[in-house]
């Protein structure tokens, strides 16, 4: 893909041209780029390249957005620039006087702040964008910090058009769709109503299945307790899980009738390993931050936290209670790696400490994950016990059990294959359906709904 260096002539467009400025490196970040490509937008990305380049490559499992990327980045539509160290050389760049790009304005400034953290904490980007010419052009503001920090830096801008995007609508494994789409477009204005000035955006607007405006401070907080509350919900029927097992009763029966309460709803409340991903484990620590900062005891977020961390060794715990502690030197098949379906990342995930836990007692794994396998391949470069396979059916001849943690929607279970080894299956996630269980061979062992 062409990246560009930021030279005097980099920049070459038409004279009576907008390009809207986008900096950062994040998922987030590649993602605005390209939707706004999309929306027929000339899009300038400002990033530390090798930064740029990890992400890309850890996102390799988005394929539509990956694929219109590459489109735009060869038609010069969206064009890579090295973030320098001194904001003002970005800024400066832009100025009305400047031969390089003489006659292009500035749509909109798009700053991604966990990617900039380094310079937001010497309020160099403040500095820069308060001596810039071009007060008219509106910044937007995007990322995950404690509360009332991206209202405080919004306060720090001399300029009245300042917004704040939280990406509470993007989803691992659809990222473009779930932007160009979004389920819930949240819109923080530091000037009352005066989302008119972000024409650009107004298709994603009209598009939101749900939308609402509101100050920076109130947005902030609605970001924070959405996710909370989404934790919140995943770590309770977690819990609910366990006392289900003592009963025997099948937590995903108990969860479907739940769901046809209107005052609960059906979502995030599936019993599994828990939460993993960046964004929710993030938002609670900057949610214990903030409480910490006004000293606000917060127990129940301390408990979502525990629970989350402890129902990811739960099933290593079923394991060696079904073979009454015996599992040394054992070999195992693990299916899926990610922290959710349809993702190919691992972080938070379930399978690090699965993997260290079976690793303590010499146990070989067999792994097989289409999407992740970079990932683990990159964090476990030299481990002996691990393997790699490119089917799990290949891998269960001469292991002893099975560990499901994330199986793609795209790849349903085969009962008949599985059942010719008669393995006893730990379903981490509880992905089976009823009837795949009844049609199995061997022991299941579910969170909430053993067989």
């Amino acid at each position: 893909m062409p990246y560009s260096q930021l030279a005097p002539n980099a920049i070459a467009t038409a004279s009576d041209s907008k390009v809207c400025i986008i900096i950062g490196h994040s998922i987030d970040a590649i993602t605005t780029a390209v939707v706004l490509a999309s929306l027929n937008q000339r899009v300038h990305l400002f990033a530390k390249l090798s930064e740029l380049h990890k992400t890309l490559g850890q996102y390799s499992f988005e394929h539509h957005l990956q694929a219109l990327w590459q489109l735009y980045s060869s038609q010069n539509q969206l064009e890579c620039f090295e973030l320098p160290n001194e904001a003002t050389a970005v800024i400066d760049r832009y100025q009305l006087e400047n031969s390089a790009v003489q006659g292009q304005s500035v749509e909109l400034y798009w700053l991604f702040l966990n990617s900039i953290q380094p310079h937001w904490s010497d309020d160099t980007w403040i500095t820069a964008f308060n001596h810039s010419q071009q007060q008219s052009s509106p910044i937007i503001l995007s990322g995950t910090a404690k509360i009332g920090q991206v209202s405080a830096f919004a306060e720090k801008l001399l300029r009245a058009w300042v917004f704040y995007v939280p990406f509470v609508f993007l989803q691992d494994g659809a990222a473009f769709s779930s932007m160009l789409t979004p389920m819930l477009w949240l819109l923080g204005e530091k000037t009352p109503n005066s989302s008119g000035r972000l024409n650009v955006l107004r298709p994603l607007m009209q598009q939101a299945k749900a939308y609402h405006h509101a100050d920076i401070a109130t947005i902030e907080f609605a970001r924070s307790s959405i996710m909370a509350m989404l934790a919140t919900r995943v770590s309770f029927m977690n819990e609910m899980s366990r006392f289900a097992d003592v009963n025997g009763v099948d937590i995903q029966k108990v969860s479907q009738i739940m769901g046809l309460d209107d005052r609960v709803g059906g979502s995030y409340l599936t019993a599994g390993w828990g939460f993993g991903g960046n964004t929710l484990p993030l938002e609670l620590e900057a949610l214990q931050q903030s409480s910490a900062d006004c000293q606000i005891a917060m127990p129940l977020i301390k408990s979502v936290i525990h629970i989350n961390d402890d129902q990811k060794e739960l099933i290593f715990r079923k394991f060696w209670q079904y073979f009454d502690g015996f599992i040394d030197n054992k070999t195992v098949m693990i299916w899926g790696a990610s922290y959710k379906a349809d993702s190919g990342r691992t972080a938070n995930s379930a399978i690090h400490p699965l993997l260290a836990l079976l690793w303590s007692y010499n146990i070989k794994t067999r792994v097989y994950t289409d999407k992740a396998k970079g990932e683990l391949l990159a964090r476990y470069p030299n481990e002996p016990l691990l393997e790699i396979i490119d089917s799990p059916y290949d891998g269960i001849q001469g292991a002893q059990a099975m560990f499901l943690l994330s199986v793609s929607h795209q790849e349903p279970m085969d009962i008949a294959q599985l059942n010719q080894s008669g393995l006893p299956v730990f379903d981490a996630q509880n992905v089976l359906t009823g009837a795949q269980i009844d049609n199995l061979v061997g022991e299941y062992i579910g969170l909430g709904r053993s067989k």
